[in-house]
């Protein structure tokens, strides 16, 4: 008898450990979980026992990720994140309306945090273009951020 080793998880055990790092949507759970099922359906049965019980909650989902990630990046980027979790298009599409609301200020945070000035150069002007544009923020906001224009 092997002493050391750990008995395997179930897949609501798994799930639960899932769960207790961060908000996970269903779908996540899904595709984490399939790997592990022993029989046909038992993935949909744990996970409609865990939705039953409010484990698992989409609005938390979105707002989680909305939460972490404004700061940070573009409504574009957010809205992939959104979209890849398999949330509800109509919840990623509002949520992404609010976040354009403030894009300007997110944008002109993140690009003042990493570079606090305005280029020197073009090839300045383009790395910082390019740093914003990675982060998920539109071209038109990117224009205003970099060229300095301050309020509209």
């Amino acid at each position: 008898m092997n002493l050391g080793a750990k008995p395997a998880l179930s897949l609501t055990g798994r799930a639960l450990r899932l769960l207790s790092t961060r908000e996970h949507s269903r779908a996540e759970l899904e595709r984490k979980l399939a790997p592990h099922a022993e029989e046909e359906g038992a993935v949909a049965k744990v996970l409609d026992a865990l939705q039953a019980k409010g484990f698992i909650n989409e609005t938390r989902v979105l707002e989680s990720v909305v939460h972490r990630r404004a700061g940070k990046l573009g409504a574009s980027r957010i809205k992939q994140e959104l979209q890849a979790k398999g949330l509800e298009p109509e919840a990623v599409a509002e949520a992404v309306q609010a976040l354009r609301a403030t894009e300007l200020e997110r944008a002109r945070e993140v690009w003042r945090k990493k570079f606090g000035k305005p280029p020197a150069d073009a090839a300045e002007r383009g790395k910082h273009m390019r740093f914003l544009a990675s982060r998920g923020f539109g071209g038109d906001i990117i224009h205003k951020v970099v060229s300095g224009a301050e309020e509209d």
